[in-house]
């Protein structure tokens, strides 16, 4: 599929279009809510919307993508992948290690969780996937551990259901370290953001823009596919013409009917579209960046 030069756009595109259509990796603290984190970010930036990447309780710390402006559209591709924790369980009684990585085998791979009273989603019993959960260390009762975990898993939930096998355990402390493709390499506090944001406000945009991510960067979650060079075709696909294979200067044959792509004019982002099946149609928008 088409390579898209990232670092070219974040490089060549004025701050004020980077802030439409981008996404910054925020270091979320203990005791915000993500979304007083997201509100804070739109209203630092003047901004008429923002979004976040996967609800964090407000005692969990850690990667919380940021979505701005019209990036916001592309939440849902984002948000179904893998996240991964680091986090202190407390046992309720002594256990051997080796006792302890045995019993946690059982919640390895598909297990059947129920939200918490308190999550925002409808209670009813959910198979989620554990990718991982290996144990870091220990100290006395206290166990870091690291796990890696389909979307929508409750962390907590987890711990106390491992309790329930091994005696009683809660979690004491937790911090993602991964949420979908973004990670802790490159993560930035409040405190940081704020900086950035005076010294833009003072005409210095480039702590800012060493932040922010294009949202372009949807390419590396989905195929990216070339539209052919025609000004004329460009302005019918972005009022959301259907596309045909002669549009495209890309091979689309090895997708599957449904499979989404990206669609880009060299560098520049049209929207997210899904592949079908009817006849000469093979692709329909699902959102255009008009």
């Amino acid at each position: 599929m088409a390579y898209i030069d990232l670092a070219k756009i974040k490089e060549t595109k004025p701050i004020e279009e980077l802030l439409k259509f981008s996404i910054l990796n925020i270091d979320k603290p203990s005791g915000p809510t993500s979304f007083q984190v997201s509100q804070y970010v739109k209203n630092a930036l003047n901004l008429n919307k923002t979004s976040h990447l996967g609800t964090l309780d407000p005692k969990v710390s850690g990667v919380l993508p940021i979505l701005l402006g019209r990036a916001c559209r592309l939440s849902d591709y984002f948000m179904h992948k893998e996240k991964t924790y680091v986090g202190i369980m407390r046992l309720h009684s002594d256990m051997q290690i080796s006792l302890l990585k045995e019993k946690v085998k059982k919640f390895i791979g598909k297990i059947s969780q129920l939200p918490p009273v308190r999550s925002r989603v409808k209670r009813e019993v959910r198979e989620r996937e554990i990718k991982t959960f290996e144990i870091l260390e220990t100290d006395k009762k206290d166990v870091l551990f690291k796990t890696e975990v389909e979307a929508g898993t409750y962390i907590r939930k987890l711990v106390h259901d491992i309790g329930l096998e091994i005696g009683g355990a809660h979690m004491l402390e937790l911090r993602r370290t991964k949420a979908s493709i973004f990670t802790e390499e490159k993560l930035y506090t409040l405190y940081e953001l704020e900086k950035a944001i005076e010294n833009y406000k003072k005409g210095d945009p480039s702590l800012l823009k060493q932040m922010i991510t294009p949202a372009e960067i949807i390419s590396e979650i989905m195929p990216a596919v070339q539209l052919i060079k025609n000004k004329n075709l460009l302005k019918k696909v972005l009022t959301g013409k259907p596309l045909f294979k002669e549009d495209l200067e890309t091979n689309i044959s090895s997708l599957k009917t449904n499979e989404n792509f990206c669609l880009f004019k060299e560098d520049i982002f049209i929207g997210v579209y899904k592949k079908v099946s009817e006849k000469e149609i093979i692709a329909r928008p699902e959102f255009v960046f008009n």
